[in-house]
């Protein structure tokens, strides 16, 4: 019955997905292509959200400075554009000022080309092209000699062939050149009034907005989504701003190194360095292009160029690895593909403008997804994060059969944390994941046994780590590895579980085999089983590990002969309690004074539940550390059990 259920409804879940897949990709194509065709509505909306985030800050500060709201949110916004004004005015003046000069360059410049050729100044082709240029614009510029009146007809009239005739247009009046001065400038303007406007009402409507963009999401949880997010603006407003301030300093020592060097126009350098250093990657290479062209145009040696160019090798890496981190953290959240691909992207679809955007934006977009459960897709794409977590890693590398790979995420994740806790909080989790696929019947016995094996040699390769909290050492940066170190918890530690010396442990626990671990019903079991008989070996036991074919009956037989002092079940299945009462039992009868421990590792245990007085065990744990704690316990001379 349950074969036919479940192909009845798997071609109705196949049906849906296609028409789903054509509707997203539906919208996708609608989003870029209204953001592409009304771009012109779309950019200053863009640019007024971004400045939102930055002056929010400032006007929150005025605020509790008892600053009315509308009153503050004025001054904030017409200072900061009056700032930008003036910035922009400088840069004009600064760029014409340079235009101007830029003549006088032209000596300069091409006796280097001649130096760089290995020839005299004026010869060579670089230079010959250069004359020739020039003396063709000589000539288009110089004025039509005026010829003298004349009473006679044109020759051409005499001759009885059309006379040529030229138009020319009058000369410009007041008007016309007041029209081909503004013309230039009403677009720049027209965007500059929106984005004003834009800013002034949505720092005016902030909790507004925030109010409909919740309700737009569909929540069904109002307080953590109203939580969430106000701290994804604070967090985005803190980012904005910070990145602002340290591309200002950036920009205001490119600009005082560059005016110390001597290279002209140092303020138009300075402020170009700020706006480009937005850029990812590349921002800081373009900004450093102009000066150091500058700079080998007006010195007639290289010793300019050199310390222009040194300038900008020392100040880009101490700003980059070292008041960025401390800044504002390790990252802005992106994975480097992300940035490239976003970079790419908006550039296409703005232009210039969309280059700038493209890494402010792509924040925004990867905080919503990480808010909004719907928009969760961006995150995963475009975010830093790993798309899988840690234990999930684990499964795929033993799944893959990939020890090393699993040995090296764990080696990195053992920097900050103890063996224990790695085992408890990733591996074990991991394996748990294999026992899920176990019981719906997608884990064959190939792929368990190649799960056992793998997880075999994780285990050998990670021998010579102790069970312990590692001290203050270099902190992992694999990004995979930080998110596995924020998912373990080293709250319990290994500071409860003692390592006992031979004397301390009592007489039966004394020489090997006399801990005996069982992995109960499949590899898997046998792969947990592994991982307990390493932390007992840490501390002081000498555990011997066993397959599933111990609890038959030849193989009970076998280990009653041992006489062991303890002995431990472990189960990953979350349906094993009626095998736990069957094993024990057998267990029991064979070996009734044996200390049996059940080790309940699958992910549906209740530690709540008694088990032992059901299941006849004398201890019932849920973790690789609480087996090894009753188990130490139970081993120590004059222990009681």
């Amino acid at each position: 019955m349950r074969e036919i259920v479940t192909s009845s409804a798997t071609p109705s879940a196949a049906a849906k997905s296609p028409s789903d897949g054509v509707a997203s990709l539906a919208i996708g194509a609608f989003i870029i292509a209204a953001l592409y065709f009304g771009r012109e509505v779309f950019v200053p909306v863009a640019l007024a959200v971004l400045f939102s985030f930055v002056l929010a800050p400032l006007v929150k500060g005025l605020q509790k400075l008892r600053v009315p709201r509308a009153l503050a949110v004025i001054t904030v916004v017409l200072t900061a554009f009056a700032g930008l004004a003036i910035l922009t005015m400088a840069m004009v003046g600064q760029a014409t000022q340079l235009a101007g000069q830029l003549p006088i360059y032209q000596s300069t410049m091409r006796a280097k080309i001649a130096a760089l050729k290995g020839s005299e100044a004026g010869s060579g082709v670089l230079s010959r092209a250069a004359d020739v240029l020039q003396d063709l614009g000589k000539e288009l510029d110089r004025p039509k000699p005026e010829l003298p009146p004349t009473n006679e007809p044109p020759a051409g009239a005499r001759e009885g062939r059309p006379i040529p005739v030229e138009v020319h247009q009058p000369e410009p009046g007041a008007m016309e050149t007041l029209q081909a001065f503004l013309s230039p400038l009403i677009h720049p303007l027209t965007t500059t009034g929106i984005v004003l406007i834009f800013v002034i009402f949505i720092l005016l409507k902030r909790e507004d907005l925030r109010n409909r963009f919740i309700r737009l999401t569909g929540t069904h949880d109002l307080q953590k989504t109203t939580a969430a997010f106000d701290d994804a603006a604070r967090r985005l407003s803190r980012l904005f701003l910070t990145q602002l301030i340290v591309n200002a300093v950036f920009g205001i020592v490119i600009g005082c190194g560059l005016w110390a060097i001597g290279v002209p126009s140092s303020l138009l350098w300075g402020i170009l360095a700020a706006i480009l250093r937005f850029i990812p990657y590349l921002g800081a290479v373009l900004s450093a292009v102009f000066p150091m062209v500058i700079a080998a145009s007006v010195d007639p040696g290289w010793t300019m160029l050199l310390l222009t160019a040194g300038l900008f090798l020392i100040a880009e890496p101490i700003v980059g690895h070292v008041i960025e981190p401390l800044a504002y953290g390790r990252s802005t959240g992106l994975s480097p593909v992300a940035i490239v691909v976003a970079a790419t992207f908006w550039t296409w679809l703005w232009g210039p403008i969309g280059l700038v955007l493209a890494t402010p934006l792509t924040v925004c977009l990867v905080v919503l997804g990480r808010h909004v459960e719907r928009l969760e897709f961006l995150d995963v794409m475009l975010g830093d994060r790993p798309p899988l977590s840690a234990p999930e890693i684990f499964y795929q590398r033993i799944l893959a059969g990939d020890p090393a790979e699993a040995a090296d995420k764990a080696e990195e994740v053992l920097k900050e944390r103890s063996l224990s806790a790695y085992y408890d909080e990733v591996a074990l989790e991991g394996l748990r994941l294999a026992a899920a696929d176990e019981a719906r019947g997608v884990l064959d016995a190939s792929r368990r046994d190649q799960i056992l094996a793998t997880v075999r040699e994780v285990v050998d390769d990670l021998s010579d780590h102790d069970d312990r909290r590692p001290g203050p050492t270099a902190a992992t940066t694999d990004p995979e590895s930080e998110a596995a170190v924020e998912q373990t918890d080293e709250s319990e530690g290994t500071s409860d579980l003692p390592v006992l010396a031979e004397e301390a442990l009592g007489e039966a626990f004394k020489g090997r085999d006399r801990v005996i671990c069982i992995g109960a019903q499949s590899q898997l079991d046998e792969a947990a089983a592994l991982m307990l008989n390493q932390i007992m070996e840490k501390h002081g036991l000498a555990p011997k590990v066993l397959p599933p074919s111990t609890l038959s009956a030849e193989g009970l037989a076998q280990l009653a002969e041992q006489k062991p002092a303890l002995i431990c079940l472990c189960y990953l299945g979350a349906q094993s309690t009626a095998h736990m009462k069957y094993a024990i039992k057998r267990l029991r009868r064979h070996m009734p004074s044996t200390i049996l421990v059940l080790g309940w590792l699958s992910q549906a245990s209740d530690p709540a539940m008694d088990l032992k007085g059901a299941l006849d065990a004398n201890e019932v744990e849920t973790s690789i550390r609480g087996i090894c704690r009753v188990c130490l316990k139970s081993a120590e001379r004059n222990a009681t059990v």
